[in-house]
């Protein structure tokens, strides 16, 4: 294993490790931007430039080897002048329209340009004009002035999604990249290439002029997309999402996600309930929330424990099916099944997309529930959403004598049902899922709920009080330490196994 000194300090690494590398492990930044750690090296942006003792020449550290005994040096006086020549030669040709790009506030030149090269150019002609606007792809979108020819995206392609779209054509200040003749950037993975692009030429269609980033609020969260349960960051603003970005977590996602699950918030956005629903001789009407849950209430009180049937869903949290569990337990209600989401024809692959499109059908089952059966005759049926279609044709069929469904969304299930109660989705709580692996993982809380929207378990709470049982559950940990003897803490930010 190497010895090396970076910039006075003495540091062991691994053998094969890069000087660039072995100066992150020391929390030591060296400037770069087509640097990816998951991408082969191009060495091609000449940003990473560092001077090595006996070294005729500055060597660019992210293709640079550490070898024993190693001096190097990140920040003399002549790192610092080609950190600025080669910023100067980067900008020759890009244009000057931060006010306008969707990169501003995460623009890797904006940060570099104000660290390393504040200055006016020397450079006097014109700027070579590259067409803006080329549309790459379903969800891509390339401003080709912008672009400074890192070849993030194009390693990516060939060497992440191995799909193998793009491409740089010409040469010189002519180049640009393109796609294949007669292909388009429509991998199941493409708008990872917008994440990994330093600058603004890579937008993402979707979120293309939403808003601004520095507006943007941000939660570390679970996708709910499928049972993988990548990383990722909900950005949102003013009570909305605005999109999902990559959060790293070698363990599950790495450092991607797919376009599946990214564009996938949408649905927090759209269709919500506010506030509780009661059938009347006129249909469902908005009602008070007591009047909800005493309706709810009398329901599971006319009902022995054999004419419950309480059905959790795959798609919430450990903690709300505990909360339901909980309940059942109070009640003595065996009957525990689960409802899930499906989709005709899912799509997968041997990367990060699974089949099962649910979040958390490892966690409701290890809590004992069994998968939906539909035998619901003659029942009173306390039911969570998200309930597909083929489930909800089953629960019509089998008319349940009553039904209470806890729901974030109006859906076709609301209009089979007694009563209604807005519940929140996991964007607007904390909780965990159990992904496909069995790992256990946390979210936190991205927006406030609107109405008389609540969690889950903050509604079964208050219909156990209403019952007789005394609750006093000011949080979710509780119900989380009392059905899987974990806490928050013990979870982490990258999650834990099961045992």
């Amino acid at each position: 294993m190497p010895k090396l000194t970076i910039d006075g300090k003495e540091i062991t690494v691994e053998e094969g490790t890069t000087v660039f590398e072995a100066a992150r492990q020391m929390k030591t930044s060296i400037p770069h931007f087509c640097y990816h750690s998951k991408l082969s090296i191009a060495g091609n942006c000449r940003m990473c430039l560092v001077e090595i003792e006996k070294m005729p020449k500055p060597q660019i550290s992210c293709n640079t080897v550490a070898q024993e005994g190693m001096v190097v040096h990140t920040q003399t006086d002549n790192v610092k002048a080609l950190q600025k020549n080669v910023l100067e030669f980067i900008l020759i040709n890009h244009p000057i329209d931060c006010p306008v790009c969707d990169q501003a506030g995460e623009c890797k030149l904006q940060k570099y340009y104000m660290n390393y090269s504040v200055g006016d150019s020397e450079f006097n002609e014109s700027k070579v004009k590259k067409p803006k606007k080329v549309d790459l792809g379903p969800n891509v979108m390339l401003d080709d002035e912008r672009c400074i020819l890192c070849t993030r995206c194009v390693r990516f392609c060939d060497e992440i999604s191995k799909t193998g779209e793009l491409c740089v054509t010409n040469r010189g200040d002519r180049s640009t990249l393109r796609t294949f003749p007669g292909k388009k950037l429509d991998n199941k993975y493409s708008l990872n290439t917008v994440d990994i692009c330093p600058v603004g030429a890579l937008t993402s269609k979707p979120f293309r002029f939403q808003q601004r980033v520095w507006f943007l609020k941000s939660a570390p969260s679970i996708c709910t997309g499928c049972a993988t349960g990548c990383n990722i960051e909900i950005n949102h603003n003013d009570g909305k999402v605005f999109r999902y970005q990559t959060r790293k977590n070698e363990a599950v996602n790495e450092c991607w996600t797919c376009d599946e699950g990214r564009l996938s918030y949408t649905f927090i956005n759209e269709s919500r309930l506010i506030r509780p629903l009661l059938k009347t001789a006129n249909g469902l009407e908005e009602v008070t929330k007591t009047q909800a849950l005493a309706a709810a209430t009398e329901a599971l009180q006319k009902c022995s424990a054999e004419q419950i049937v309480f059905l959790g869903s795959a798609y919430e949290s450990n903690e709300n099916n505990a909360a339901l569990k909980k309940l059942a337990n109070n009640l003595g209600v065996t009957a525990l099944q689960y409802a899930f989401h499906e989709v005709e024809n899912p799509s997968s692959d041997d990367f990060l997309i699974k089949a099962d499109k649910n979040p958390n059908r490892a966690g409701v089952s290890n809590l004992g529930f069994a998968e939906f059966s539909g035998e619901l005759t003659g029942k009173t049926v306390l039911a969570m959403e998200r309930i597909s279609a083929s489930q909800i044709e089953k629960i019509r069929s089998q008319k349940p004598k009553y039904l209470i469904l806890l729901s974030s969304h109006q859906s076709p299930a609301c209009e089979l049902a007694d009563v209604v109660l807005p519940v929140c989705t996991f964007a607007e709580q904390k909780g965990s899922f159990i992904n496909f692996q069995e790992r256990i993982q946390k979210f936190e809380v991205a927006l406030a709920p609107k109405g008389q929207m609540q969690t889950a378990w903050q509604f079964l709470q208050e219909i156990a009080q209403s019952l007789g049982h005394a609750w006093a559950i000011t949080s979710p940990e509780p119900l989380l330490k009392e059905f899987f003897n974990l806490t928050y803490e013990e979870i982490g930010e990258q999650g834990k196994l099961l045992e």
